[in-house]
């Protein structure tokens, strides 16, 4: 069993490597997140709600939704403060469960990752299409397939140039991501019926039937799905400054605000619009329900003002999920984790080319089978691959890294540890055990358990090829426990910032960092 912090002999070498930059800062992170969290999501799932719990109460769905988020990213914020690297859940999975499986879990984690990251942008795009209808009633099942490409295209070109360009970038989208629902909500609450917003049908409450929590299960896998992001700045844990401060602020600032955001946006739609017209689905109201409310406050030219916002928005969305997203195959590239090729950046603007490329070419693909399926069945499968192998295994990191590796550095402890993983833990099981029976038919746990025994056998096969556990020995590499703190010494927006997931990566002499302890 070899120990100690390994350094990676990537395709440039260990002296030439081309590394992340630390600048990103708590605005810039927590935008990034709002902007992931609040593209085309809750625009094209407030009918999706509706119709998962039969009527108006469809706001619990989003009160839950939440309040797993919420606990959630307590966990998210405690690995992410003490573990800044590039790829997020890669790290944290492979730092916890290192010493038992070797790096069964974060291939794992990128294997399913290379799946439900671009699944999640595909429902994206197709929420888009769905709101361009408004705008272009005329559109064409192939016009609007070539639509959906040809954005995912532009979103791949946009993020072709360095870091702190788009974080400026998702700053401005972030500005108008909060103008159009502002627009939407004071729309709504300007003509709010209350009539309309508390209609319940019978037996809606009826916590004794199996109606319910059959419904209340699917409701808050939409409502987990729309609070989706506020993790994003985590996986680009290697390009944020002072990490140990900045992370656990920008996930639960980020929750807060959407939540907010979310609860006034329902009942304010629900106030305008008949939830019984959101269950039909060619109607206005169905496939784009924020349109239907402008037309019917402020008039046809308002509504075809506020889609093109949440078309800008929509495209946020999309361009921080990439962003993100993209990141996630670069370290375990790095580590032989992955194929070597993924573990390459750009030698003048610093990003990871082939992620980048790749998850925009699955999302295309996912985008056209959701086209012509469902957006429901793409959410049910994303969601409970996403579980199987991320969320689940993260909630069990904490408490393993806390006795594994008492003595990490840690700026941020969860609160009331361990009562939010605990939370975290049911609310996912909850969503995983209810999958089949929130999508009759479609089968998303079985499509799950066969994707990640796939991905068992695929590991198998590559640790075969690697020598590695089981075929050879465990390699146990600390380098968190062992590194600098990065969030001591120069953390500016020029070229002299730490410059790598690692903490100790880019210190010492000529650096203007402090050489490791």
């Amino acid at each position: 069993m070899r120990h100690g912090p390994r350094e990676p002999d990537g395709p440039e070498g260990p002296e030439r490597r081309v590394t992340f930059v630390r600048r990103i800062g708590l605005f810039q992170a927590t935008a990034i997140n709002m902007s992931q969290m609040c593209g085309i999501g809750p625009f094209i799932t407030i009918p999706l709600m509706v119709a998962a719990f039969g009527g108006p109460q469809a706001v619990i769905g989003f009160v839950a939704g939440a309040v797993l988020a919420l606990a959630d990213g307590l966990v998210w914020a405690e690995l992410g403060a003490s573990l800044p690297g590039a790829g997020g859940s890669y790290v944290y999975l492979r730092q916890a469960f290192q010493y038992r499986t070797g790096r069964l879990m974060p291939f794992l984690f990128v294997w399913t990752a290379m799946l439900f990251i671009p699944l999640a942008m595909a429902s994206g795009v197709i929420g888009f299409v769905d709101y361009l209808r408004y705008l272009w009633p005329s559109m064409t099942p192939g016009q609007g397939d070539v639509t959906g490409l040809v954005l995912l295209a532009a979103v791949v070109l946009l993020l072709w140039r360095r870091v702190e360009n788009i974080a400026r970038i998702a700053a401005v989208l972030w500005g108008v991501m909060i103008l159009s629902v502002v627009l939407v909500i004071v729309a709504a609450f300007t003509h709010f019926d209350p009539g309309l917003a508390f209609d319940y049908p019978d037996g809606a409450f009826a916590l004794t039937t199996q109606t319910f929590w059959t419904g209340f299960a699917a409701g808050l896998t939409i409502g987990v799905y729309d609070y989706g992001g506020y993790n994003t700045a985590a996986y680009m844990g290697a390009e944020i400054k002072q990490p140990g401060r900045t992370l656990p602020r920008a996930i639960v600032l980020s929750i807060l605000g959407i939540m907010v955001i979310y609860l006034l946006l329902q009942i304010g739609t629900l106030g305008v619009v008949n939830w019984r017209e959101m269950l039909e689905p060619e109607s206005v109201a169905a496939t784009s329900v924020a349109s239907a409310v402008l037309e019917r406050t402020w008039g046809k030219g308002a509504a075809q003002v506020v889609t093109g916002l949440i078309l800008v928005t929509a495209f946020a969305s999309l361009l921080t999920g990439l962003l993100g997203g993209s990141r996630v195959p670069y370290d375990a590239a790095r580590e032989k984790v992955f194929f070597r090729s993924f573990g390459t950046l750009h030698p003048r603007h610093r990003f990871p080319v082939l992620p980048l490329v790749t998850m925009g070419v699955i999302g295309g693909a996912g985008f056209l089978i959701g086209r012509h399926t469902s957006l429901a069945t793409i959410i049910q499968l994303l969601m409970t691959v996403m579980v199987i192998v991320q969320a689940l295994a993260q909630v069990v990191a904490v408490t393993v890294l806390r006795r594994r590796q008492p003595a990490l550095r840690r700026p941020y402890r969860m609160w009331l540890y361990p009562l939010p993983s605990l939370v975290a833990l049911v609310g996912w099981l909850v969503i995983y055990g209810y999958a089949d029976r929130s999508a009759p038919g479609q089968h998303p746990i079985e499509w799950s358990l066969a994707w990640v025994g796939a991905g068992c056998v695929a590991f198998v096969l590559w640790a075969a090829y690697e020598k590695v556990w089981p075929f050879g020995p465990r390699e146990i590499s600390e380098e968190y426990l062992h590194g600098a703190d990065p969030d001591a010494g120069v953390q500016g927006d020029g070229e002299d910032g730490p410059r790598d997931g690692r903490p100790g990566a880019g210190t010492g002499p000529g650096t203007g960092e402090p050489a490791p302890a």
